[in-house]
């Protein structure tokens, strides 16, 4: 080993240049080799077996979601009336993917990652707590469905529950394991200015939102359409003074009266599609009417007729005045077969963003009939 040493030391300066070029080069490759290693060992972790990941045996999966389903439709559908938010929920798991983002599960999405309280403490998650809670039991019996899988099959079980579109979205998405890969706050949509993405209106700061996905004008429009749902709260959002409770509420939501002192003679509220009576928990601020009716009915512009009673924020303005937008917003507005097509059609796009699946195909728990979306078929768009 000395007698190398001393050749080495007595190589002219060029040739210790050119060995110190080829041990960086050496070293670079090392560097790069110890990466792919990282990203291998990376890999093989997300492929590996565990209780919250799609990664069973299909048929027991698929048994699984078909029984869990058949369990959370009537669920839903009864006196509790959580439709409204379990779509919101299935919608802020996959929302927050960005698609400029190339690894998973930090490009965000679909991945469960709302179940962390780390995500569900954001601003724009306030009340998502009591829609997890709903789905405990659920997954409690159900544990080899993964959470993003669950809380997916819950929104486009909600949808239907409320009379709207059968979404038939493919299964086996893969979770996250720890807090730690949950996304930055600020991927989802703001209601109005100032947008901490800083546009300089709604529609573009919708488009900036939406486009981050994937998503075009259309989508965007219809996707919107999920708050023909729903309602905002004071202790939630902020944008509207109605709160928790039927004092709290609008003639739409609760009982007004009540804040007088009065409310004996409150009529019963009648929101569902069904036509029964009850909404469950009272109060808030909703964009229509019938609020628990999937329906065209946000497209109708109901707030026109009762603005006090009736949400309408920037974003839902920016939809029916810029001219990108517009077209179809009128669209859905006279053709309900049309926007049951296309929001089924973008909430099925929205449901697989960010998210990774086992088996790389994903799981398929409807055939083609139960599915079929006609515009002239008398039953489309009813529950069950």
């Amino acid at each position: 080993r000395r007698a190398v040493f001393r050749r080495t030391a007595k190589e002219p300066p060029h040739k210790s240049t050119e060995n110190r070029n080829v041990s960086k080069m050496s070293s670079s490759v090392s560097m790069a080799e110890e990466r792919a290693r990282v990203r291998v060992g990376d890999l093989t972790r997300q492929l590996t077996l565990h209780p919250t990941s799609a990664t069973d045996d299909t048929y027991t999966y698929q048994a699984d979601l078909k029984a869990c389903r058949d369990e959370l439709l009537p669920f839903i559908s009864g006196d509790v009336n959580c439709n409204p938010i379990l779509l919101r929920l299935a919608w802020h798991d996959a929302g927050t993917f960005d698609e400029s983002v190339p690894m998973w599960p930090k490009c965000g999405g679909a991945n469960g990652s709302i179940r962390f309280d780390a995500e569900l403490e954001h601003g724009a998650n306030a009340g998502l707590r009591k829609g997890l809670m709903y789905l405990k039991p659920f997954h409690a019996k159900y544990p080899r469905l993964s959470w993003a899988d669950l809380i997916q099959l819950a929104g486009a079980t909600a949808i239907e529950a409320a009379g709207g579109p059968k979404v038939a979205m493919r299964y086996g998405r893969v979770d996250t394991d720890v807090a730690e890969q949950c996304p930055e706050e600020g991927n989802l949509p703001g209601a109005e200015p100032p947008f901490e993405d800083k546009s300089p209106d709604a529609a573009t700061h919708l488009r900036r939102v939406f486009h981050r996905m994937g998503f075009n004008d259309q989508e965007i429009v219809a996707l919107s359409g999920a708050h023909t749902i729903g309602r905002a709260f004071k202790e939630r959002s902020g944008v509207t003074d109605f709160g928790y409770g039927p004092k709290n509420g609008t003639a739409h939501t609760g009982c007004p009266a009540m804040k007088a002192g009065g409310g004996g003679g409150c009529p019963a509220l009648v929101a569902r599609r069904d036509g029964a009576e009850g909404v469950g928990m009272q109060g808030g601020m909703s964009w229509t009417k019938k609020w628990l009716t999937f329906d065209n009915s946000y497209f109708k512009k109901e707030y026109v007729e009762d603005p006090e009673g009736l949400l309408w924020m920037s974003t839902d303005k920016a939809l029916h005045t810029d001219s990108g937008f517009a077209p179809h917003f009128q669209r859905y507005a006279e053709d309900e077969g049309a926007f049951f097509e296309d929001f089924a059609s973008a909430f099925i796009k929205l449901s697989e963003c960010g998210a990774r699946f086992r088996p790389v195909n994903g799981i398929k728990i409807n055939d083609e009939s139960w599915i079929k979306t006609l515009r002239d078929s008398s039953s489309f768009g009813r529950s069950a």
